[in-house]
């Protein structure tokens, strides 16, 4: 027990590196946020100040006030925008895993290596011909181009695949069976919760990624109808970069983000903790 206790005690140089990182993490964050309190001379003190100040009120005022930025329909947009498609991802991600661990269909093998190579194109390459079709179908400047084209993704496939894999018995699979489940039901109520560490990771990086999506929203949606991102960049001016704006901005925009960190965050604890009390 004394050898177990040993390997498991961290040095002091561990928690000093740790709380080193952290620091050194979270202080960009932090003053960003200081800043989006005070005015623009805050921007070029030396030393930078440290303290928040009193005009957060007057700055977010100004923020959705802003001509030409559109930030609350920027902000909504996002919202819409990154549930969906974390939501249709997960889901379709976890069936299709589900479904290429653990059942046995004609060509499975070849459709996962197709999968698999639609990871190996870079996005890039298909925005041309992807804003083609979104023109073609009438979707320009619309919400679901930024939502369809992106509700299931060949890495999120692949990563429930390889977890189902590990985390589910075939044995539970063929009790579920003989218990007089169909195959849904044995994803719903067996796949699914076993899979729940894995899909919160997914879920986590799928909202990540669509929040964060500058490059194709900036390509298919107008400047009155953007996401977040876009609004934010509608933010800097050419002659004149008010800091203080574009850092409210930029706090409002990594709110949502630390609220879905969180929340998932828990899920991913709660199902590794569920799986270590049931091993």
């Amino acid at each position: 027990a004394g050898r177990m206790r040993g390997l498991w005690e961290a040095s002091p140089l561990t928690y000093l590196t740790l709380v080193a990182a952290l620091v050194m993490s979270a202080f960009p964050i932090y003053w960003m946020i200081v800043i989006a309190t005070r005015d623009n001379s805050a921007v070029s003190d030396v030393p930078p100040p440290l303290l928040p100040g009193g005009n957060l009120a007057d700055n977010m005022g100004r923020l959705f006030d802003a001509e030409d930025a559109f930030f609350a329909k920027g902000l909504l947009n996002s919202v819409i925008a990154s549930t969906a498609v974390t939501i249709s991802t997960v889901f379709f991600a976890s069936l299709a895993g589900f479904a290429f661990a653990k059942l046995r269909f004609r060509g499975k093998n070849a459709l996962l290596l197709t999968i698999i190579a639609t990871m190996m194109i870079p996005v890039q390459m298909g925005i041309i011909p992807l804003y083609m079709i979104m023109v073609r179908i009438g979707w320009h400047n619309e919400l679901q181009a930024v939502i369809v084209p992106f509700l299931v993704t060949g890495f999120g496939v692949f990563m429930m695949r390889q977890y189902a894999q590990q985390a589910v018995p075939d044995e539970l699979i063929e009790a579920a069976r003989v218990d007089g489940c169909t195959t849904f039901g044995i994803y719903w109520r067996v796949v699914l919760p076993a899979v729940r560490p894995a899909a919160g990771v997914l879920g986590l990086l799928t909202f990540m990624q669509t929040w964060n999506e500058f490059m194709w929203p900036l390509a298919v949606l107008t400047p009155d109808n953007p996401t977040v991102q876009l609004s934010i960049s509608n933010l800097s001016n050419a002659y004149f970069q008010d800091y203080t704006l574009i850092f409210a901005g930029t706090t409002m925009a990594v709110l949502p983000l630390l609220v879905v960190f969180i929340v998932f965050g828990r899920q991913i604890i709660g199902g590794i903790m569920e799986g270590a009390i049931k091993a």
